[in-house]
């Protein structure tokens, strides 16, 4: 927990919230904040994001107009012969329960976190991204030390590390996958960062960056051509609104099914008692869940769905949230999936490995048409009550993230629950049929006939909230525990 100040930072690591706080205290703005976070982030946690990977930023508040800025990952061209490209699977545990990713280059998709670096900044940046990226290469360059948090998270994803001769030599330099207190070095990803600050996205797009990657990946079997990173751009949407109590919720928009699937669950809670029974917020949930049918997934690209969808019916992920002290409030969450193992030679870049994830792939792999952005359960999300932002929040955990958001403002906006606490409660989680619960939750109110998978501690499987909150001038944040979360506060 950060102590109360004008503004505050939660990130999934010490040292990417330290760079967003560091800004704050030298006069940016929110987005300046989220922005430099996010560039640490990069190097501070990147087996969950970097430049390789894509996300969204939601800006409000401080006269603000709402605004979505989309940069998620793009699906690529498909092979010309109509045969789908080869995944390799891998099995993931969280020692509870377990996950299959696909890696390999046929599970990259278009990057867009260059891309969305440059048009946040160019739209409501007030410093110059030369000053942000200069520290995130420099630790690049020095190096960063694992955590614990990040050292488990290299245990459980050692198969896909050491899948390739590139990314073996960044994490297994001395033939060990690197443990908690061993430094991790990537130079290159400093000079692309860099790169970036100077030249901005168009190298990673159209120029020699792009035909590193586009080449690389064409060579082991990747269907992602130089005409699909040069066709990549960012995205405004509006983003979703939804009233709950009297607060208003503003969340990530189609065609991202996470933000349209919490304002769902969110509106069904609206209609019953407060503060919801575990049954209700379990039954939301359950709800949720059963609308992502095959015409949900691909009527997310439809115009207009949002609101025909609403009228009818009422991932591995890192996210910052930020409060400057004008009241302006930033909610970005990126994801590099798990990453593909694939990283390009000479730009430091490890590729996401998006076209590879279940979760994000529901109706079968390479179904998705070049050019279309890819659905994703993130979800970016701030709470505005009259007319001022209250709470910012966003997560990691793929399918977990509408359960661990919709929890965390439950806690707060019905219990009144300060957002440390509120992060930090225990959760659960409903999927096909199957209630994930972490101890410390009485379940005997539930029905007899609830299949439930119970965890012998809190995990990462539940999400990783990042939230800040503000009231009465003051901010406050918090990091969540099960990924190594923190906040600090100027």
């Amino acid at each position: 927990m950060a102590a109360a100040g004008k503004g505050v930072v939660a990130a999934g690591h010490p040292l990417t919230a330290e760079a967003g706080a560091r800004v704050l205290l030298e006069g940016g703005n929110a987005i300046d904040a989220a922005v430099g976070a996010m560039l640490a982030s990069f190097v501070t946690e990147p087996l969950l994001t970097g430049l390789g990977a894509g996300g969204y930023m939601l800006v409000a508040g401080a006269g603000r107009r709402p605004l979505l800025l989309d940069f998620f990952v793009q699906a690529p061209t498909r092979a010309a012969d109509g045969a789908e490209a080869e995944l390799h699977g891998i099995d993931v545990s969280f020692g509870d329960a377990a996950q299959v990713f696909h890696i390999g280059a046929a599970s990259c998709g278009v990057y867009g976190t260059p891309a969305g670096v440059c048009e946040a900044m160019q739209r409501w940046g007030t410093v110059s991204i030369e000053d942000l990226a200069g520290p995130a290469a420099q630790l690049a360059r020095d190096g960063v030390v694992l955590n614990a948090g990040q050292a488990y998270v290299a245990e459980i994803l050692a198969d896909l590390l050491t899948s390739t001769p590139e990314c073996a030599a960044l994490w297994a330099p001395e033939g060990h996958i690197l443990r908690e207190g061993e430094t991790l070095r990537n130079p290159e990803l400093g000079d692309a960062l860099l790169r970036l600050a100077h030249d901005g996205s168009d190298p990673f797009y159209r120029g020699d960056i792009a035909a590193a990657v586009s080449d690389w990946l064409r060579a082991r079997g990747g269907s992602l051509t130089s005409e699909d990173l040069a066709g990549y751009r960012a995205i405004d949407r509006i983003p979703v609104k939804v009233a709950y109590r009297d607060r208003e919720i503003l969340t990530n928009p189609p065609p991202s099914a996470g933000g349209t699937l919490l304002a769902y669950a969110l509106a069904l809670l609206d209609r019953g008692p407060q503060p919801p029974t575990l049954s209700g917020v379990v039954a939301a949930m359950a709800a949720a869940q059963s609308e992502r049918t095959p015409e949900f997934v691909e009527g997310l690209d439809q115009d207009g769905f949002l609101e025909r969808f609403l009228a009818a019916r009422l991932g591995s992920t890192t996210h910052i949230s930020v409060i400057d002290p004008e009241g302006c409030a930033c909610s970005v969450t990126c994801t590099n999936g798990e990453g593909s193992g694939i990283v390009v030679p000479d730009t430091g870049i490890h590729l996401n490995n998006v076209m590879g994830e279940e979760d994000l792939n529901p109706l079968g792999f390479h179904r998705h048409p070049a050019g279309r952005r890819m659905p994703s359960m993130m979800a970016p999300s701030i709470v505005m009550r009259e007319g001022e932002v209250e709470l910012v929040l966003g997560s990691a955990g793929s399918n977990r993230i509408r359960s661990a958001l919709l929890q965390t403002i439950v806690a707060v906006v019905d219990n009144g629950m300060p957002v440390p606490d509120a992060v930090d409660a225990p959760r659960v989680h409903f999927e096909n049929g199957v209630l994930f619960a972490e101890p410390g939750i009485d379940l005997t109110g539930l029905g007899a006939d609830t299949r439930i998978v119970r965890f012998g501690e809190r995990n990462l499987f539940f999400g990783g909230v990042q939230a800040a909150q503000r009231r009465g001038g003051l901010a406050t944040g918090a990091g969540d525990p099960r990924r190594g979360g923190v906040a600090v506060s100027v």
